[in-house]
């Protein structure tokens, strides 16, 4: 046998190897062959081979979905996204909600989570009696720290006003300076009679819900009294949208 000639060290017999040397040559040669190829070996239908080192003929068998890839199971509903926990580490992100927008949350798991739909809350009220009429409803919707809030409440037999009707808001304001105005409007219903407009001023941490009227030179604002803009009764109503930084 020569010293080795192929790509691989495989040793190739000679023209002047001896005939009765033949045999163990073509084993030690075969052998070396079966040896490289051995990794080649095996499987499963749809694996594919892919190198397990740096090392010359060394595979191993993979699915065709490599395991270091993002594998087609990780999303399984139309409009998951693939987003990362950590270094190196995908992970799904559920589809959010009809209308809602994709916003970064640190404290959220991938970073990121669904919001900008509308939410309702709880109002508390001064200067104002719900008594049993009814809150149309009292929505909000936040986009990072920008909330709208959205409020109505038509008044029952037993609803009263008795001085400027001061609403809490859903959450916290950043400004908090009394009587500021943020982009915001606000109607009353004198039920069957006429619709009144003004807008709401922020008052502390809630809204005053400020009626307008007209003065000797022009339009000023004025809080809501049980007669102002109107004498309040059963079915007037009174509303506000408002729009401010969380604080």
């Amino acid at each position: 046998m020569a010293n080795p000639t192929s790509a691989f060290g495989w040793q190739m017999p000679t023209s002047t190897d001896l005939v009765t040397d033949l045999p163990a040559d073509f084993e030690t040669f075969g052998q070396a062959v079966d040896t490289s190829l051995a990794d080649l070996k095996g499987g499963t239908t749809g694996q594919v081979l892919s190198k397990a080192s740096n090392t010359d003929m060394d595979f191993t068998w993979v699915a065709q979905d490599d395991s270091n890839a993002i594998q087609n199971t990780i999303v399984d509903a139309k409009g998951d996204l693939i987003a990362a926990t950590a270094a190196d580490t995908p992970a799904r992100l559920a589809v959010g909600a009809n209308n809602t927008v994709l916003i970064a949350d640190s404290a959220e798991a991938t970073g990121l989570k669904w919001g900008g739909g509308f939410s309702t809350w709880t109002p508390s009220y001064a200067n104002f009696t719900p008594g049993n009429g009814t809150l149309n409803f009292a929505r909000y919707n936040k986009v990072g720290k920008l909330v709208h809030a959205e409020f109505c409440f038509t008044l029952g037999s037993t609803s009263a006003v008795t001085g400027s009707i001061i609403v809490s808001l859903p959450t916290s304001p950043k400004n908090t300076v009394p009587g500021s105005v943020s982009a915001g409007t606000s109607a009353f219903l004198d039920s069957g009679t006429a619709i009144y407009v003004g807008f709401p001023i922020l008052s502390g941490v809630n809204v005053e819900v400020m009626a307008i009227h007209t003065g000797s030179t022009s339009a000023v604002y004025s809080p809501t009294t049980s007669t102002n803009p109107f004498t309040w009764t059963t079915g007037d109503a009174f509303s506000f949208n408002y729009t401010y930084e969380e604080a």
